[in-house]
């Protein structure tokens, strides 16, 4: 059961696995100990107060020490069994038969234990039995949230195609609410096009669709840098929510989006860290800037598709950046090779071409580009690994060719 092997875990310092919640637990005995570990240390602090700053009986090793308990000269930290007399289910009913007020009851039950916390002595017994009650109320308070029903392993919605984690992890968060997802207690989902996760219960309240099908439909950058076109125009809304935004913060903070120029609020933009291709072409620049989680999705999943045509979008540029010109005369160079490999037998055999296939557009044209390519060029990676696939294609062609298929 899931307090019996946090009290193994607390009681050794050893994490362990542990079972669904959906088992019965009982509180009979809890032991509490300096020497517990991290996570379950941020784990419990979560399940207490909501807040670790908040949090004045669970802490780490280096926050509580044996000597801050010497007034209390019959408390060993190390072996300290405390009996609360917890066994006893007092919010439970036939299954299926939880209402309304059962949750607001435990709810009520959770904010007098949270403020007889803070009233009680620090480090005193009463203030540690009452801390272990309040964890036990939390996770009755979970499995009336989150109820034990069979949840599917794939669902389809807005053209996202979720499927349910086995990871316990408990630094994921969720994109709908922004809260974090306790892969302990709870189920969720991950889009396999987008990546987009969300608890089981925030499933069908999404609005976003899935990231992937606009790349699929529309595979194409703003070329305009960061094309501002104000507040008002977005009638002072989140341009993805509609939820209401002013630079002020006042009721929630408007933050700007440099790819798309839109504002959005804090739900919709984390302050994600992107290069923005409209810089990148016009400006050579690749210092990245802070973009809403949608364009951060869009971003990366466009990052190595070959859509720009430098030679249409800005011809300048290659009269100002030397490695693009190099660049472009090493592609060329291959597109001249690529029918000797055609119709060499040994170069079919050694799959030479192959070489090149994470950058498949390189034996098809010598126009397009993308993202990756023009980042990989700016920090000299794509020169040199490029330069190398040259040598050998021209080797194998000057001596290592014997002959043509007929």
């Amino acid at each position: 059961m899931l307090w019996n092997m946090m009290r193994d875990s607390l009681g050794s310092g050893k994490a362990t696995s542990t079972p669904s919640t959906r088992q019965r637990t009982s509180l009979g005995e809890i032991r509490i100990c300096c020497t517990m570990n991290n996570h379950w240390c941020d784990y419990l602090q979560y399940l207490i107060l909501d807040s670790p700053r908040q949090c004045y009986i669970l802490s780490t090793q280096s926050e509580m020490k044996p000597d801050s308990f010497k007034s209390e000269p019959r408390f060993h930290p190390t072996d300290r069994v405390m009996d609360l007399g917890l066994a006893e289910d007092h919010f439970s009913r036939p299954v299926g038969s939880f209402i309304a007020s059962d949750i607001e009851h435990l709810k009520q039950a959770i904010e007098d234990c949270k403020r007889l916390i803070l009233e009680l002595p620090e480090h005193s017994e009463k203030q540690k039995d009452t801390v272990v009650k309040l964890i036990h109320l939390r996770l009755k308070l979970q499995e009336l949230k989150d109820p034990d029903e069979d949840e599917p392993n794939m669902r389809v919605l807005l053209e996202h195609r979720f499927y349910k984690e086995k990871s316990k992890s408990v630094k994921q968060t969720c994109d709908k609410c922004s809260t974090i997802i306790w892969g302990l207690i709870q189920t969720w989902y991950t889009c396999t096009g987008c990546s987009y996760r969300c608890h089981s219960k925030c499933l069908n309240t999404i609005t976003k669709p899935c990231v992937r099908s606009k790349v699929s439909h529309q595979s194409e950058y703003e070329l305009n840098i960061c094309p501002e076109s104000g507040l008002d125009s977005q009638d002072y809304r989140c341009a993805e929510c509609r939820a209401p935004v002013s630079l002020r913060g006042i009721p929630n903070e408007a933050r700007q989006c440099d790819y798309t120029g839109q504002y959005y609020c804090s739900n919709c933009h984390w302050n994600d860290m992107a290069v923005i291709p409209a810089r990148v072409i016009h400006n050579w620049e690749f210092e990245s800037r802070k973009v809403c989680r949608s364009s951060m999705r869009y971003l990366s999943l466009m990052m190595s598709r070959p859509v720009l045509k430098l030679k249409e979008i800005n011809p300048l540029l290659f009269n100002f950046v030397e490695e693009l010109v190099e660049i472009r005369k090493l592609r060329q160079d291959v597109l001249l090779m690529k029918p000797y490999f055609i119709t060499c037998k040994e170069a079919m055999e050694a799959r030479l071409l192959l070489q090149l296939q994470e950058r498949q557009h390189f034996v098809e044209n010598d126009e397009m580009y993308s993202l990756q390519d023009l980042i990989d060029i700016s920090s000299g990676r794509l020169s040199s690994s490029l330069t190398e696939i040259h040598t050998t294609f021209a080797k194998h062609i000057k001596l290592d060719c014997e002959g043509l298929l007929l």
